[in-house]
């Protein structure tokens, strides 16, 4: 079972890099052009340099990329999303230990136990209440404002990281109860992050 969750969760960790190294792409030639569009426009280069002016605005007819702010709205919440199933499952999120430091490893162990039922709960939550806006956002058929892609898009988007996030969030809840209840280690423990 674990590594049908931990294939799972690196297919979305996947998904999730991939998507986020588009969006950084798209916002950096957005930029780009943005900037090579603001130099077509300079006095200095109208007066200086007219031939640059005509092949940056046009030529090329050089800009920033339209509804590039609405896809990268729309592709973040699917990229972190993506990301939480891998730091669940592998036990990555980062931990404050300031008190914990100072229990014993039942106690921490239940703390643990606690925190993750909590997330799975929170998860689930975060999943219903995104289909909920998925299907609203759908039935009004709300577009966004420049490209005018359905609103609901970037809500399934979502709503399929959070969905996988739930359910491995819930998977690891239910080992951590196990754990706790028997005393075994089945999952690793959570270290935090490394400082």
């Amino acid at each position: 079972m674990f590594t049908f969750f931990y294939r799972l969760s690196r297919l979305m960790a996947y998904a999730g890099g991939t998507v986020l190294t588009a969006l950084i792409v798209l916002t950096c030639l957005s930029i780009l052009g943005r900037q090579l569009n603001t130099i077509g426009h300079l006095d200095w280069v109208t007066t200086n340099l007219p031939w640059l002016r005509t092949f940056l605005l046009d030529r090329i007819g050089v800009n920033e990329i339209n509804g590039a702010y609405e896809l990268t709205e729309a592709g973040m919440a699917f990229v972190i999303f993506a990301f939480i199933p891998l730091t669940q499952i592998t036990a990555g999120h980062a931990v404050v230990d300031i008190f914990t430091s100072m229990m014993g490893p039942k106690a921490t162990r239940l703390l643990q136990t606690i925190a993750e039922v909590l997330f799975a709960t929170a998860m689930i939550l975060i999943a219903v209440q995104l289909f909920a806006g998925m299907i609203s956002k759908k039935e009004t058929g709300q577009t966004s404002l420049f490209l005018q892609f359905p609103v609901w898009w970037a809500y399934a988007a979502s709503l399929t990281g959070a969905a996988v996030s739930a359910l491995v969030a819930t998977y690891v809840a239910i080992i951590r109860v196990f754990e706790a209840v028997t005393g075994q280690d089945l999952l690793p423990l959570s270290t935090g992050a490394e400082h």
